[in-house]
């Protein structure tokens, strides 16, 4: 699939519930997420297009001054995941507040994966070229 995201997504550790607002239904679990969208992991596949109101559990009062953000956002895409008991669910903002965007950089902050490389010793192979 061509690349067309503007700006880099933090995959995040804690998987916050994401519901359709005006249903109070689930319709999936957080899986990425930037200022300008996110993808959720979902059972149900979504109609590409399709604009819904969400929101988002925040997952630790401690840090955030609610237990949720209500956004408003369009469906880009609907794939089956690599899983296929499962979709990925790409959704862009719709005119997200500042307040709002805030919400979302703290929780790429407060939970992103740490892609620090562990500091192993080389593999025989990588020893082997460097002597060449």
């Amino acid at each position: 699939m061509d690349e067309r995201r503007k700006m880099p997504r933090k995959y995040l550790i804690v998987y916050s519930r994401v519901f359709e607002r005006n249903l109070g239904k689930i319709i999936g679990y957080l899986s990425d997420l930037s200022p300008l969208g996110a993808m959720i992991i979902s059972e149900q596949p979504q109609t590409v297009n399709s604009v819904l109101p969400i929101r988002f559990d925040l997952p630790d009062m401690n840090l955030f001054s609610s237990a949720q953000l209500d956004l408003t956002a369009r469906v880009v895409h609907s794939e089956i995941d690599i899983n296929p008991e499962f979709y990925n669910i790409g959704f862009e903002f719709i005119d997200p507040s500042p307040d709002q965007v805030r919400t979302i950089e703290k929780m790429m902050d407060a939970y992103e994966f740490r892609r620090d490389i562990p500091n192993y010793p080389p593999p025989p192979s990588a020893l082997q070229n460097d002597r060449g």
